[in-house]
């Protein structure tokens, strides 16, 4: 997970620094820091992580779903919907081919 990442999740699921650190168990100041580049401990971004994964994120990677892509997540389901582990969620404006192959992610 990057720096970046940890701020895309955070945003996605609409939670501030504090919120995850509750949620953690990691500090707010210790959240902050990663976020503005900081190094950290490996256990602590692997805790960071797997919060945020129970939480509906999955962390993409680079280039993961096309050659220009850069890192990223998104959201699993909406938090209040419940889901099963083998359905794929797909929203409404990417039902229509509207774009070139290999355009989007």
């Amino acid at each position: 997970m990057k720096a970046i990442q940890l701020k895309m999740a955070r945003a996605a699921l609409g939670i501030g620094v504090r919120d995850l650190a509750e949620m953690s168990g990691i500090t707010a100041n210790t959240i902050s820091r990663i976020e503005n580049g900081s190094d950290a401990k490996q256990s602590t971004i692997d805790t960071l992580q797997k919060c945020l994964e129970t939480a509906g994120i999955t962390f993409i990677d680079d280039h993961a779903n096309s050659a220009g892509g850069g890192p990223g997540v998104r959201l699993t389901a909406s938090p209040k919907e419940p889901r099963s582990d083998d359905e794929t969620i797909q929203y409404k404006e990417y039902l229509n081919p509207d774009a070139s192959f290999g355009s989007g992610g």
